[in-house]
């Protein structure tokens, strides 16, 4: 299911509205995570915010098991993801096989994701900067980056830079 589909106010239908250069949250939540190759990375399962700077810091990612069972959970930092609005899912510069090595954790022992040191190792394995998009980092890029699939999209406060 995708943005679209989970859409209960309206948001997205027609030409006129926030997105996507805003979007609700909870309609992000289930969205299809893919990779260049078109690799089926998993789906998003939350959204983390940084309380401190007012910016998207994680989206959470779950990936692997079989029907929930075996499944393991990622925070991957917010500047990494790219949203495909055409595809109407994300993409990660990520290969499937070097995700399965990614900094992840078990759905009942979430990290301390405040811990500087565990930001630091998140950002640094999907080669983000946790100065511009980390916990407490006051400012962020956003979405930024290039998709082959993406439409053009305005820079600015929005969170959702230059790539969309």
């Amino acid at each position: 299911m995708n943005y679209t589909e989970r859409d209960k106010y309206g948001i997205y239908k027609g030409s006129v509205g926030p997105g996507p250069a805003l979007m609700g949250a909870d309609t992000l939540i289930g969205d299809n995570l893919v990779n260049a190759q078109e690799d089926d990375l998993g789906e998003i399962k939350e959204i983390m915010l940084d309380m401190r700077s007012g910016q998207v810091a994680y989206a959470v990612l779950a990936f692997g098991g079989m029907l929930g069972l075996g499944e393991k959970l990622f925070a991957v930092p917010w500047q990494a993801l790219h949203l495909d609005t055409v595809n109407k899912r994300f993409v990660l510069n990520v290969e499937k096989e070097r995700l399965k090595n990614a900094p992840g954790f078990d759905p009942d022992a979430w990290p301390d994701m405040s811990d500087i040191s565990w930001a630091n190792q998140v950002h640094g394995f999907y080669g983000t900067d946790a100065t511009t998009g980390g916990v407490g980092a006051g400012t962020q890029s956003g979405m930024g980056g290039t998709g082959t699939s993406t439409t053009s999209g305005s820079s600015g406060t929005s969170g959702m830079g230059a790539g969309l």
